[in-house]
């Protein structure tokens, strides 16, 4: 699959931001400050080998020695010239409502610069589909957040259907389709994000999903076997992501929250390599990203860092 090329209709637009991103690139990494993961395994990746990917480069508030996606968006981050510091706090199984219950004084203990926040994946573990635990739980969260930092950027990622509960009998989707589980979860971001002033927009990451499906990017149906040429975005459990699910789930955070076109990263982009993906992998992805990103309107910067003419191991984030 080949990487679209970035649009020329407006020639001087296009010279002023390549111009401001080759200022950038020379100024070198760009001080953007700190950055807070709170959620659960979906931001840890449970069950693929994004779990424990450079956790070195990142801050387990909680001492577990988690990289997950945030380890991913450092590395991107780190490849476009941007110097984030990178924290998380995460607990399997649970909603918004945990960390609030058990965590206020580790994520209120300091000012942050920006935040990406997550609910339960089925909204509310007791009531599937249920936003009013969400909505609630993202307004005291954003209020505690804003005590330390009143202009911190907090965002709410929309999370991603899952086959277990759409394609077994025992799901609270069964025999509605992935679509229908997609629609609810946005629905429920949507209305949580509307309910608190000042969000920034939803990462949809769900969306993206189901885009990668559509376009035959990745599979529908982990049941019945992967067709040929595409990705599994669920890991064996059906429920949890895949490393191609992860890194789908990163770049979203990536475009979301730098900006920058994921596109950027480029087909050589290092920690796929080093997940074991190939180029036209990477390069599936990204597009998707991109694709979800712009029709959600973000307005992304197409940075043009270094990058290696051939797939290689990434420098230390450090």
């Amino acid at each position: 699959m080949t990487l679209r090329p970035f649009s020329v209709r407006h020639p001087s637009r296009c010279a002023r931001v390549f111009a401001f991103a080759g200022l950038l690139a020379a100024a070198g990494p760009a001080a953007a400050g700190s950055i807070l993961f709170v959620g659960n395994s979906f931001t840890y990746a449970q069950g693929s080998p994004v779990h424990g990917y450079r956790a070195d480069s990142v801050t387990d508030l909680n001492g577990q020695g988690i990289g997950g996606m945030p380890a991913l968006f450092k590395s991107f981050t780190v490849q476009a010239g941007l110097a984030y510091d990178v924290y998380l706090e995460t607990q399997g199984g649970v909603g918004l409502d945990w960390h609030l219950a058990h965590k206020s004084d580790v994520i209120g203990g300091r000012a942050w610069d920006s935040v990406v926040m997550h609910g339960y994946s089925t909204l509310d573990a007791a009531r599937p589909g249920d936003p009013a635990l969400l909505v609630d739980t993202v307004r005291h969260m954003s209020a505690l957040l804003r005590v330390r930092n009143p202009a911190v950027e907090i965002r709410v990622m929309e999370t991603w259907p899952r086959a277990d509960q759409t394609y077994e009998s025992r799901g609270a989707w069964y025999g509605k389709g992935l679509d229908a589980m997609a629609h609810d979860l946005r629905a429920g971001y949507d209305e949580a994000a509307a309910a608190t002033p000042g969000l920034k927009p939803v990462i949809a990451v769900g969306d993206a999903w189901m885009r990668a499906i559509r376009t035959g990017v990745a599979d529908a149906n982990p049941y019945d076997g992967i067709d040929a040429g595409k990705v599994d975005l669920w890991t064996d459990d059906h429920y949890h992501a895949s490393t191609f699910g992860y890194y789908l789930e990163t770049l979203m955070v990536f475009g979301s929250v730098t900006g920058v076109d994921p596109r950027s990263l480029g087909a050589n982009e290092c920690s796929g390599y080093e997940l074991g993906m190939s180029q036209a992998q990477v390069a599936a992805l990204e597009q998707v990203a991109f694709d979800q990103l712009a029709d959600g309107g973000a307005r992304l910067v197409p940075m043009k860092p270094a990058r290696p003419v051939k797939p290689a191991h990434c420098a230390p984030a450090r």
